[in-house]
């Protein structure tokens, strides 16, 4: 036992969990304690969808991620659970979030500004009962303190008692033994030839099963998004289209005159809004 431990009240103690812990509670989740996303090839790699009480990590740089990201707030939300959304990416628009099935009235949406702060709100809404919890980190990474186990551990301790579905969107793997599984995305665009012609189709994510606690990685079917589908669809397209080439900047005549007005972009305070 740790001096930390030996100072705690007995009542605290025993309520600590260890790293070592972790495995003994993966292997405790019953089969069918799961929720389902609705996206077969995901839940197929998970044996049925995001366990509850564990933390999934969903990594990839490509775009992909924050589709499957939307897909498991809609599949909560419309069976009546409330589920929390850590948007450190910035990535939510509500109505397209309402078009993909979420129910905005059981959604905690929190835009936190800095990697610690969203760690902190995620570790606040898991003690207080929501059934999903997903952090989106966007791109960012968060600085060299935050990148050991520490942090991660701790938010799969506080899901774990609780029944929580932690799910853990990243550029890079950084839960490391803290996730009962690691998911990877990767995205592409889909194509179709009509003579010299090329016409966007729709896009295609692939998942792989990375790691999983107890078993073995794995490859899921290719995912395919047609232009239709549009929830999905559109948090896929933007990573994969080529950035659109800057227009020229018209000349001025020398002898027009002209007025200097500052270019400003409007960007809302972070807060913690309910979407109801």
């Amino acid at each position: 036992m740790s001096a930390l431990t030996a100072a705690l009240p007995a009542s605290v103690a025993s309520r600590l969990l260890r790293a070592a812990d972790l495995p003994r509670l993966g292997a405790a989740l019953r089969p069918g304690d799961r929720l389902a996303t609705g996206v077969a090839p995901f839940d197929a790699l998970l044996g049925g969808g995001l366990p509850r009480g564990a933390l999934v990590e969903l990594s990839g740089r490509a775009g992909g991620r924050f589709a499957l990201v939307l897909a498991a707030l809609a599949a909560a939300t419309s069976r009546g659970e409330a589920a929390a959304l850590l948007d450190l990416g910035d990535q939510l628009d509500p109505a397209s979030a309402e078009e993909a099935g979420c129910d905005l009235a059981r959604l905690l949406w929190v835009r936190p500004l800095r990697f610690r702060d969203a760690l902190l709100a995620a570790e606040t809404v898991a003690a207080a009962g929501f059934r999903l919890v997903v952090l989106d980190a966007g791109l960012a990474l968060p600085s060299s303190r935050l990148r050991d186990a520490g942090p991660w551990l701790r938010l799969a301790r506080a899901a774990a008692p609780r029944r929580v579905a932690f799910l853990l969107s990243t550029p890079v793997p950084l839960a490391g033994l803290a996730a009962e599984a690691l998911v990877g995305v990767s995205a592409r665009a889909l194509f179709r030839q009509a003579g010299a012609t090329r016409f966007l189709a729709g896009a295609a994510a692939s998942l792989s099963l990375l790691k999983v606690r107890g078993g073995r990685p794995a490859e899921a079917p290719l995912l395919a998004l047609s232009p239709l589908a549009a929830p999905l669809a559109r948090h896929l397209l933007p990573a994969l289209l080529p950035a659109a080439p800057a227009l020229p900047t018209p000349a001025r005549a020398a002898s027009t005159p002209t007025s200097s007005v500052a270019a400003t972009s409007f960007v809302p305070p972070r807060r913690a809004v309910a979407c109801a």
